[in-house]
């Protein structure tokens, strides 16, 4: 073999290697992108499963409750909300909406809001935001019992002119150092009862 075959030889040898070596990279990285990737979404799921739970005591319903979702447009926001239904022998008996206050410190604070048929709160929890470690963040369950003041309350109760933070004459109290954080819950959980009972027809009709 002369010296010209022996190079080229060498030189594809060396570049079928190197072929070799991006696609098990290639495929070791897409392989691992799928496993963190399922995994993100199984670790969503149980979050979402655990915080549904949370707004929505047992007896409301006897299936898992993101069995039985439904999006329908808000006329006010122009967006559109997810709602789960929850249901005992198939009979709707709540709901729970997604909603998000985009008035908050810094930025959307995303809510789960649930609703018995008679529009009765049972439940709020905040699911994500970014407001300020030790003031805005207050809204968390583990941070302070403030969430758990809408449980129970409904648009007639308190009443119109109650939605709103006590320094406003309302029904709710502010957070030392910050009033835009609770006001911008308050004001979202309001508005998601004013939701549901424009279409709450539609939601308790879901088979």
């Amino acid at each position: 073999m002369n010296d010209n075959l022996r190079q080229l030889f060498s030189s594809n040898r060396h570049g079928v290697v190197l072929g070799c070596f991006a696609l098990v990279v290639t495929a070791a990285l897409a392989l691992t992108q799928t496993a963190t990737k399922s995994r993100i979404e199984y670790n969503e799921k149980i979050h979402r499963q655990k915080t549904l739970s949370e707004v929505l005591p047992a007896q409301w319903y006897d299936h898992p409750l993101d069995q039985f979702i439904v999006e329908l447009p808000d006329n006010i926001s122009g967006t559109n909300r997810t709602s789960y239904i929850a249901k005992i022998n198939a009979i709707p008996q709540a709901v729970i909406i997604s909603a998000t206050a985009t008035d908050g410190y810094a930025g959307n604070i995303n809510l789960l809001v649930g609703i018995l048929k008679d529009g009765t709160i049972s439940g709020v929890r905040v699911t994500k935001h970014n407001e300020t470690p030790g003031l805005g963040d207050a809204i968390e369950l583990k941070r302070s019992e403030w969430i758990k003041s809408f449980d129970g309350k409904s648009l007639l109760s308190p009443i119109e002119s109650g939605w709103a933070l006590r320094k406003n004459n309302g029904e709710f109290d502010q957070f030392t150092g910050a009033t835009i954080t609770p006001r911008a819950v308050v004001n979202e959980v309001e508005k998601t009862l004013r939701f549901f009972n424009a279409v709450k027809t539609q939601l308790l009709a879901h088979e």
